[in-house]
């Protein structure tokens, strides 16, 4: 039943809709597929700040036949009676007016996420279609609008029983905004299912009438769970996750950590349920906490020989999942990556060093397991200090500090200069002659770099191949990585369009994730495309696909010359920079992290120890996978 109280008194209004249709991505990120999900999002966000606030359990989203989408939720439902402003319904004014809604009315929602309270109004502007159901007071009220204006007045279509109450949303983008319409399933269900984590016991399903799949999150254990589900593909160092959730000063601070045997850190920051994958203040505090509490019951055990264990070093092989609720957050950027409130810092260091204190004293066998986990990265890390400086050394006797392989360009202004990985000696040198000398620097790399999923900082660090990439790049690496040392605005991975060159450019971009991930966050790597064929009649025609080749022979006749290109070297400098380095006519892909969590999943699954989820990730994606021979 819908809770006294939450009326159209507690609807704020702060301006118009003026400008969402005319510069949308100001409010969605972009019109492309993110922005497109994106409206997903917000209409989901309205019924989980429902959720949060105790009201709703179920939240059931549907892509439908027609290319609409259908979110329905069980929570008060928007409030029907005339605002005292506007003397229209206020569900109207909610999603006509930017900048309105319950969370700018504290009493309403403690906590909420959403794009500042624009989220309804810029999906109903951004749709072609847009209907509203509310389910409140014993009645249904219905309402219909197109680009964001009511085309029907706010009518009462039925009753109900007044236990029931809940919002249902239909919309159907409008073609004309976005460069796509079509929704991709597994975007979605990858972001349902960090809702649920973080809201146990809220039940979310998604439901695709097109492919017929469907999938139901519910976790009861919240960030438990989460936590253990995230390390599924490695070997955790404990059963039992620390866990803890506190309340201080209105900010709920809840947190799950789990060890595990690799050498990566992944921590997974979230506020209001806002994936921060950026981090901020909260992720500051905890990491601040989490180093003192680990030095604090080392030496208190004098287990320390050689001075307290450093932030990496206890970061080595966690996997934290840290959630916080904040009443008034301030987020970096419209489409919130970063925490700025700096009072958080001090809440979540406070809230961490007491649970994590009291968990290591209650779970000494636990503690040990950590700290001695930290020591021997400590060790790794003084070895490691060691194999820098003799990397160090050996390039100083190289240009400049450069490695020797290096064939630099000439213009130091890092906003218009590249630098090409590429594969092997003979690509590199046909890339070198092909190059703009001014601009194009040619890093060749020699064989299959390591894979440093599966390797130690020390073994990763002391590898030719990846110290001359570190080297190359100026920025250094992980708590070392200064952006504003890169070299180049572009870092472009150029490998054989064959099954090994698709390697070369997983374990490259793996060591980018793991070492360098601020490269791929501020869009610095790309990856070239090259031709796979070159078809000779009546002049030379390059292809980048077995379906554009078909398209172009059905044009030309296909009894023309078609060459098949299985690698770069096997271009002659001319084609090479014609094709896939000429900045006015090559084709690149720049790499994004779209999903942390997924992109964490995904490279320990294919890239780690455990061979099980690559034998089964291999099994499913069988009949996707292209033989060339």
């Amino acid at each position: 039943m819908a809770e006294k109280g939450y009326t159209g008194e507690n609807i704020k209004v702060l301006e118009g809709l003026e400008g969402v249709r005319l510069r949308p991505a100001m409010y969605i990120g972009s019109t492309s597929k993110y922005g497109l999900h994106k409206l997903v999002d917000e209409i989901v966000d309205n019924s989980v700040d429902e959720a949060m606030a105790g009201y709703c359990t179920d939240i059931d989203v549907t892509l439908n036949a027609d290319g609409s989408v259908t979110v329905e939720d069980n929570g008060r439902g928007i409030p029907v009676d005339p605002h005292p402003v506007y003397k229209i319904p206020t569900v109207e004014v909610v999603i006509t007016k930017l900048h309105a809604g319950g969370k700018f009315d504290k009493g309403s929602y403690k906590i909420s996420g959403g794009l500042h309270g624009v989220g309804i109004s810029v999906v109903a502007a951004l749709s072609k279609y847009f209907k509203v159901t509310v389910r409140r007071e014993g009645k249904i009220y219905q309402q219909e609008y197109e680009i964001g204006k009511p085309v029907s007045k706010l009518k009462v279509i039925g009753e109900i029983d007044k236990k029931i109450t809940g919002t249902t949303i239909d919309f159907t983008p409008d073609e004309t905004i976005f460069s796509t319409v079509k929704f991709d399933f597994s975007v979605l269900e990858t972001r349902f299912r960090e809702i649920a984590f973080l809201n146990k016991g809220v039940k979310i399903s998604l439901t695709d009438k097109i492919s017929d799949k469907s999938e139901t999150f519910k976790y009861d254990g919240g960030l438990i769970d989460f936590v253990k589900w995230v390390n599924k593909s490695r070997q955790a160092l404990h059963a039992k996750p620390v866990y803890f959730m506190k309340e201080q000063d209105k900010t709920i601070v809840e947190c799950a950590v789990q060890y595990n045997d690799s050498y990566q850190e992944n921590v997974l920051s979230f506020v209001n349920t806002i994936n921060t994958i950026e981090g901020g203040t909260h992720v500051v505090g905890f990491k601040t906490a989490l180093t003192r509490a680990i030095n604090d019951y080392a030496n208190k055990n004098k287990l320390l020989k050689d001075g307290n264990v450093t932030g990496d070093d206890v970061r080595e092989g966690l996997t934290a999942i840290i959630s916080v609720k904040v009443p008034e957050p301030q987020f970096e950027g419209q489409t919130k990556t970063k925490l700025g409130n700096s009072d958080i810092k001090g809440i979540v260091d406070s809230v961490c060093m007491i649970a994590m204190t009291e968990f290591f004293e209650e779970n000494p066998p636990i503690a040990r397991r950590i700290v001695d986990k930290a020591l021997e990265a400590q060790k790794a890390r003084a070895a490691a200090k060691k194999a820098k400086e003799l990397v160090r050394r050996k390039n100083a006797f190289s240009v400049g500090g450069l490695p020797g392989k290096l064939a630099d360009c000439s213009s130091n202004k890092t906003e218009e200069t590249e630098l090409y990985l590429v594969e092997g000696d003979s690509a590199g040198g046909s890339a070198k002659q092909a190059r703009n000398k001014e601009i194009q620097a040619i890093l060749p790399l020699k064989g299959k770099i390591l894979n440093v999923e599966k390797a130690p900082p020390l073994k990763v660090l002391s590898n030719e191949e990846i110290a001359n990439l570190i080297t190359a790049t100026g920025t250094g690496i992980n708590d070392q990585f200064n952006i504003e040392k890169l070299r180049y605005s572009k870092v472009i991975i150029m490998t054989d369009a064959d099954v090994d060159g698709a390697h070369i450019r997983t374990l490259l971009l793996t060591f980018f994730f793991r070492f360098m991930p601020k490269l791929i966050e501020q869009g610095n790597i790309y990856i070239a495309v090259s031709p796979l064929y070159r078809i000779r009649k009546r002049g030379d025609h390059y292809v980048y696909s077995d379906k554009e080749l078909k398209e172009l022979l059905s044009k030309i006749g296909d009894n023309a010359d078609v060459q098949r290109f299985k690698g770069l070297g096997e271009m002659n400098p001319e084609q090479l920079w014609e094709t896939t380095m000429d900045p006015k006519t090559r084709m690149m892909k720049k790499v994004t992290i779209a999903d942390a969590v997924k992109a964490d999943e995904v490279f320990s699954k294919l890239m780690g120890d455990d061979v099980e989820p690559r034998k089964k990730f291999i099994a499913e994606h069988a009949s996707e996978a292209q033989i060339d021979i």
